[in-house]
């Protein structure tokens, strides 16, 4: 792969473009910025940044160069040494478009949903609405919900990480430290204080009668009945971020601590 990575097409021939472009647009980077050696740049309306595409050749390999931190390190993927556009920026490289159409979802993805892009938009839709009266209050709060809620679906990409279940109505955008407590707009609206669970485990999770260890394996109080243990069904770990780590170790603390005073009533 390295020694097809140095042959970076400058400039693009029609086909590598129109599929860079192609590619770009359908996972939402609609905006089409220019070239520089052989790589192309693009941005959306809603996402912060740009990405970089490019190609070998009309049959690949394909290139996509990102210098979003929060994005490349949940991405996860090898990075390729090769030249690229402007300092900073990781290159990754994929055989074949269908690969890069995926990834590329996921950067869009990712994007509009990690800090602090949650909170940017919150702050421009909210920024010339009143809070004076309880009312004017909750108004504010719900639309941080909706937002909160909206960006945990493309985080999780639109299903209940332990469950695998997808139906929107089904899905609770499930706080690790509560609205309530945190301390700010910033914390309330990241999404690594977030999980999207189907609804029953988001009920248990609320209410600390489940919990998540280090490794995203579920921990259940042992007041759940064996009914309620056997409904509370799950497939998978939740895949979790030190982010996310953090906060649960919070949550756990307020799941002993009702164990706790359950046993002392």
């Amino acid at each position: 792969m390295h020694s097809q990575a140095a042959m970076v097409e400058a400039p693009q021939s029609f086909i590598v473009r129109e599929e860079c472009e192609k590619a770009a647009s359908q996972n939402g980077f609609r905006r089409v910025l220019g070239q520089e050696a052989g790589w192309a740049a693009f941005g959306s309306t809603t996402a912060e940044g740009k990405v970089h595409l490019a190609a070998a050749g009309e049959q690949g390999p394909w290139f996509l160069a990102l210098d979003h931190a929060g994005v490349i390190a949940e991405l996860g993927l090898p990075a390729t040494d090769m030249p690229g556009p402007g300092p900073g920026r990781v290159r990754l490289a994929f055989e074949s478009l269908g690969a890069l159409y995926g990834t590329l979802r996921r950067v869009y993805e990712l994007t509009i949903s990690l800090p602090d892009a949650p909170l940017r938009e919150f702050e421009a839709k909210v920024a010339d609405l009143p809070r004076t009266t309880e009312v004017e209050r909750l108004v504010v709060q719900r639309i941080g919900q909706d937002i909160f809620r909206a960006r945990l679906m493309d985080y999780w990409q639109g299903y209940c990480p332990l469950t695998g279940i997808s139906d929107p109505a089904l899905l609770r955008a499930s706080h690790i430290i509560p609205w309530a407590a945190c301390e700010s707009d910033a914390e309330r609206l990241d999404v690594h204080n977030g999980l999207l669970l189907s609804a029953l485990w988001d009920a248990a999770f609320d209410r600390a009668l489940v919990t998540f260890d280090d490794e995203g394996r579920p921990e259940f109080a042992p007041s759940l009945s064996e009914h309620a243990l056997g409904e509370l069904r799950w497939r998978f770990p939740i895949s979790l971020t030190e982010e996310h780590r953090r906060r649960l170790a919070r949550h756990r603390m307020r799941a002993r601590a009702s164990l706790i005073a359950a046993r002392g009533a």
